[in-house]
């Protein structure tokens, strides 16, 4: 069984810390990404067929995308995925999701990419609601190490 960690303090609003990834998939991710440039979206693609709630997968398959339409689905699915994920954990459609938090990193990387994606392919009004909902799970949006 797993636990989530979900703090109801009275501090603020509720922050969820998503489940770390497995690391036979993190492991696998990470070589993947080594991957010659030529094979590495392929490579990142067979880790998420074998692991399709890897969050971190996702948002990186929108990131080797070759078009944009390409990303904006990786980067879609891992937000959707996410979406799940979080409310697994406790989530209730409100509270922080931190960046600070590595396990969070795949969904909030996948929910700014999409934002990107959609500004690129110009659907401002998902744009500027993916900035927000960023802003919104982490205040300190964006983070300086985003990549």
């Amino acid at each position: 069984m797993s636990t989530h960690e979900v703090n109801l303090g009275a501090s603020g609003p509720p922050e969820t810390v998503l489940d770390n990834e497995p690391d036979d998939a993190l492991d696998r991710l990470s070589v993947a990404l080594d991957t010659d440039s030529a094979d590495r979206r392929a490579a990142v693609a067979a880790v998420v067929a074998d692991h399709p709630t890897m969050l971190a997968g996702w948002a990186y398959l929108g990131d080797l995308a070759s078009n944009h339409i390409d990303a904006y689905a990786a980067y879609r699915v891992g937000y959707h995925r996410g979406l799940d994920r979080l409310r697994q954990s406790g989530w209730r459609g409100t509270g922080f999701v931190r960046w600070e938090h590595e396990s969070n990193r795949g969904f909030l990387r996948s929910v700014a990419g999409l934002g990107r994606m959609a500004a690129t392919i110009g659907e401002v009004d998902e744009a500027e609601r993916c900035e927000l909902f960023c802003r919104q799970l982490d205040p300190t949006w964006p983070p300086p190490d985003l990549t």
